[in-house]
């Protein structure tokens, strides 16, 4: 039984999701919350809860506000009606979001999402390292195309590098975005036994490489698959060393 928690203070939007709820067999509601002091008391105390699925905007202020006053574990589904908070709610122990007004096909999707992930926590070292997954604020890096906000998952980067002062991600499709922050600001957010940097311009995914070969002597040339053809990536003289041993270290 997943033990969930709402918070919310919208009528008909509560009554929405409750409803929805009752017809997943595996849930039970364990309480509703409608302000942001009654969620810090709230989960003060009680810290069983498998799921929340959280409003962002409340009467009294911002959801996030529970979040930076309790220290809380469990994974998060936010469910608002503005699309202006997407930049927000991954710093939030946030697996998904959804918009309201909120469909039965959107929480057996939400749901699913959730099982597969502990699922994998579960096989793969226990339910502690689901909560610390979710703790992590970079569990998404959030990129754009146009003016559309995506969070893409780390493991689906092949590359990020920077080029006339833009950071662009590549992910494994060949697709590429832009990234609002700069790559030494990135860089402190990423698995360093995932990401590498390879010089001032480029970081890349280890899973990603196919192998590398000499460069000038002093210096390595990568390729990755899926080939990334614009540049050659290079591993500068002074990474060279470091990179040897990192991918020996991670294999």
């Amino acid at each position: 039984m997943i033990r969930t928690v709402l918070i919310e203070d919208e009528g008909p939007a509560l009554k929405n999701i409750m409803e929805l709820l009752a017809d997943e067999k595996d849930v039970e509601v364990e309480a509703v919350i409608d302000s942001i002091q009654e969620g810090i008391e709230y989960f003060s105390l009680e810290k069983n809860i498998d799921l929340i699925f959280s409003d962002v905007q409340l009467t009294d202020g911002l959801s996030f506000q529970i979040f930076e006053k309790v220290n809380i574990q469990a994974p998060v589904i936010f469910v608002t009606a503005y699309n202006k908070f997407i930049t927000d709610i991954f710093e939030y122990n946030s697996i998904d979001y959804l918009l309201k007004p909120v469909t039965g096909l959107d929480i057996k999707k939400a749901l699913q999402k959730y099982k597969k992930l502990e699922n994998h926590f579960t096989n793969n070292g226990g339910l502690k390292k689901l909560s610390n997954y979710m703790l992590n604020k970079d569990k998404r890096i959030l990129v754009r195309k146009g003016i559309e906000y995506i969070p893409l998952l780390p493991n689906d980067i092949v590359l990020l590098f920077t080029e006339n002062k833009v950071v662009y991600v590549v992910d494994k499709t060949g697709k590429k975005y832009i990234h609002d922050k700069n790559l030494s600001e990135i860089e402190t957010g990423l698995d360093p036994e995932i990401f590498f940097r390879a010089n001032r311009k480029y970081i890349v995914n280890l899973d990603y490489i196919k192998g590398f070969k000499s460069y000038e002597k002093v210096k390595l040339q990568l390729n990755l698959q899926p080939p990334f053809d614009e540049q050659l990536i290079i591993v500068s003289q002074e990474n060279a060393p470091f990179f040897k041993k990192w991918v020996v270290g991670n294999l």
